[in-house]
């Protein structure tokens, strides 16, 4: 991607955007936003833009935000942009890809829509998909990357923890656990997970010992913390010498954090692909070279 392409992004967003932008060179500018008393969005952006146009918006708390896409990139088309790229770190949506009972709304496959009806390309991080098997088919525009926080959590995780057992919360977290274990040769094992809720789980463990180990809890996205904290909470029962946790994604609502804390976990590690206190490990260089190839 040529150094005339310009990085959009939101002062709250203004970190994040700094340091992609030196990864890949290339120059920012922010957008300004004014909300009426009622709600309702002012927004402006820079009078001329380039051909090629990156929007970084990662999306936590998402709805506002879809507005915000919406007048964005139509806007961006009007002021000179021809090639439009999302940047969302975090893809909000992407969990419902099926009907569980009659007349819910299929998200993904709605939200999906929408983006491609606004971008070119999507570059996103450990997009919560399960039975899509690619992005392309959850948000159909002509380029898209994932890229996974799973590697980098698991070079920190070389560093601060010795022989460290790396568990999945639940099966969805296999195909991360996989792949962070596979980088360092760690050991690693899945819960079993029965949701009766957003805030009741039942987890069981795996068939393996885990008396005396450090183990670290990794998955891709902690919300409200009741699944991890069940996990740390049986582990500990067990036997385990520690419990510590890292995630890409760090939604971490309410009081998560010392909800899992409470139940006996050390350190909380995440991405800055959703800022939060606990990050620890940088996605920057891995969304700047997406952008350049």
């Amino acid at each position: 991607m040529p150094l005339q392409t310009l990085l959009l992004h939101f002062e709250e967003d203004q970190a994040s955007a700094a340091r992609i932008a030196q990864a890949a060179g290339m120059a920012t500018a922010c957008l300004e936003r004014h909300r009426f008393p009622d709600g309702e969005l002012k927004l402006r952006l820079p009078p001329a833009l380039p051909r090629r146009v990156v929007l970084l918006r990662t999306l936590d708390h998402p709805n506002e935000k879809l507005v915000e896409l919406l007048l964005v990139a139509r806007t961006a088309r009007q002021l000179g942009a021809q090639h439009l790229t999302l940047v969302a770190p975090y893809l909000a949506y992407m969990r419902q890809d099926i009907a569980f009972h009659p007349g819910e709304v299929i998200s993904q496959r709605v939200v999906g829509s929408f983006l491609a009806g606004l971008f070119d390309a999507v570059i996103t991080v450990d997009p919560h998909l399960h039975r899509v098997a690619t992005l392309q088919e959850a948000v159909p525009v002509p380029h898209t990357v994932v890229l996974s926080g799973a590697p980098l959590l698991s070079d920190w995780i070389a560093a601060h923890v010795q022989a460290p057992l790396l568990v999945g919360p639940d099966e969805e977290s296999a195909q991360w656990i996989a792949q962070a274990a596979a980088r360092h040769n760690f050991d690693f094992a899945v819960c079993h997970k029965i949701r009766h809720g957003d805030r009741h789980v039942e987890v069981t463990l795996p068939d393996i010992k885990v008396a005396g180990r450090s183990v670290v809890l990794l998955d891709d996205v902690a919300s409200s913390g009741h699944t991890l904290a069940e996990a740390a909470r049986l582990l500990l029962a067990a036997g385990a010498a520690s419990v510590d946790v890292a995630v890409t994604h760090a939604l971490f609502a309410d009081n998560a954090v010392q909800l899992i804390q409470t139940a006996g976990v050390g350190k909380v590690w995440s991405t800055d692909c959703i800022p939060h206190t606990t990050n620890a490990v940088s996605m920057a260089a891995a969304i700047a070279d997406a952008l350049l190839s």
